[in-house]
């Protein structure tokens, strides 16, 4: 399970990802995870608490592993969903690159 950190509200740059109490919205389609990795990029470029920024990735990257999981056995979507894995990891990559990176087992710290 993901630790949640503490947010405010208005600290976020994206209201799609974290509902106005600070609960992560989960990711359910394709287009979810398409648009919700463009507003992950966005956030991590944002004045957004670390904190903030490592529990959206963490929830990004477990809601992820779920569709996978869950289409497993249709491989056209199966493909969709690894092309955004193989985005998510280029990402990860520019992250470590730029000195900034998530905790080491991608769980957020505690607000």
């Amino acid at each position: 399970m993901v630790c949640p950190a503490k947010l405010e509200y208005m600290q976020l740059t994206k209201e799609e990802m974290f509902d106005k109490s600070g609960n992560w919205i989960h990711l359910e389609t394709f287009d979810n995870f398409d648009n919700g990795l463009s507003e992950l990029i966005d956030l991590w470029s944002s004045k957004a608490t670390q904190a903030v920024k490592e529990s959206a990735l963490a929830h990004f990257k477990e809601d992820l592993e779920g569709a996978v999981l869950n289409w497993a056995e249709n491989r056209a979507k199966s493909k969709k969903y690894a092309t955004i894995g193989e985005e998510l990891a280029e990402f990860e990559d520019a992250l470590k690159g730029s000195g900034v990176t998530p905790e080491p087992d991608g769980k957020a710290p505690e607000a």
